[in-house]
């Protein structure tokens, strides 16, 4: 799985989630100039995912941008919190957390998983992949004054390319495995239960005497905010070993129990982990964890950007900035805007 070029790098899935590959052959460009690589010789792409690239043209340009939209949307989410998404140009975008089995290793599956469906099923709707179309499944009445009708985005395409594609790089029978696999499927299970009901109205004078319906994805927003939200209930889990974990035992949610026998079982919706996550507060080669050291804060809050929570009690010094921003914007008629460029001073905190 490839991604598209970060400062003129490329990016691949692998067995552990994106990581960045640099090559120079078989170069693609997308109807925005944007690059992307694929060398069917990586051994990092499995046999199965060339052959599903090879076999649905055009869908390599959907994968790598429901990556870099996810990628976009962890950083947005977790923007204010002491692990906040950091992605690198060492061979795995995500660096070591996605090596681990603790909540951010959940969420890294599940919005990366959700990316792939989200917009592989867009772009079947809008007929940039060769082997599917819209989602036409649903026809005829629907109610008293509207029928189903439009092309529906194919969210159940992106479910099974996405299974095939994504978790084909898993491997093994292990708590590890069960709990990736579990992951990936919250997040594409996010993307279809959130799809919504789009209609459009016909008759006279816009009377609206019957609707046409059809189904809709979701923003990405939207995805991103359930996954966070499951993310902060995320279960804690063991493998549920029932007598043998050999491989006749399929990879199912049903084999994983939380780790407390009073909690309930996750549904397959709710995000799974194993471990403890590492401490973000400082620099550690060793779990790859950044640190806070130099993030911005917000000195007035008591809410996890705050600077005693974000900067691990270690104190924060303050700077004055000035910020040169658009303002006085008018509109003129047709189509026009003007604005003025206004200077201020900001103050900002920034952990020691």
């Amino acid at each position: 799985m490839l991604f598209p070029a970060y400062q003129s790098q490329s990016f691949c899935f692998s067995t552990r989630g994106i990581v960045n590959v640099a090559s120079s052959g078989n170069l693609l460009t997308n109807s925005k100039n944007v690059q992307l690589v694929l060398d069917p010789s990586l051994a990092l792409l499995s046999r199965r995912q060339r052959k599903l690239i090879r076999q649905n043209p055009g869908i390599l340009h959907a994968i790598a941008a429901g990556l870099h939209t996810a990628i976009k949307e962890c950083k947005w989410q977790f923007r204010n919190r002491r692990w906040n998404c950091p992605t690198t140009h060492s061979p795995n975008v995500f660096g070591k957390i996605v090596n681990r089995g603790c909540r951010e290793t959940a969420f890294v599956f599940a919005i990366t998983s959700a990316g792939v469906t989200h917009a592989v099923a867009r772009a079947c709707s809008e007929g940039a992949i060769e082997s599917c179309t819209c989602d036409y499944r649903r026809r005829g009445p629907g109610g008293p004054d509207w029928h189903w009708g439009g092309c529906s985005d194919n969210v159940e395409f992106g479910r099974m390319f996405g299974r095939e594609f994504v978790d084909s790089s898993e491997r093994g029978r292990d708590l590890r495995y069960l709990t990736n696999l579990h992951n990936n499927e919250a997040g594409r299970m996010t993307v279809a239960s959130e799809m919504q009901q789009e209609c459009k109205c016909h008759g006279m004078s816009g009377s609206c005497t019957v609707r046409t319906c059809w189904m809709r994805l979701p923003s990405f927003r939207v995805v991103g905010d359930f996954l966070k939200d499951r993310f902060d209930g995320a279960s804690r889990v063991i493998y549920a070993n029932k007598g043998s974990n050999r491989a006749s035992h399929r990879a199912d949610p049903r084999h994983l129990e939380p780790e407390n026998p009073a909690h309930k079982l996750p549904s397959a919706r709710d995000l799974v982990y194993f471990e403890k996550s590492p401490n973000f507060c400082s620099y550690n080669g060793k779990t790859g964890t950044h640190g806070t050291s130099g993030r911005t804060c917000n000195s007035s809050s008591p809410a996890l950007d705050g600077c005693e929570l974000l900067c691990c009690g270690r104190g924060y010094k303050t700077r004055m900035e000035q910020v040169t921003e658009r303002c006085h914007c008018t509109f003129h008629w047709c189509c026009h805007v003007s604005c003025l460029n206004c200077t201020s001073t900001q103050t900002v905190h920034q952990c020691l």
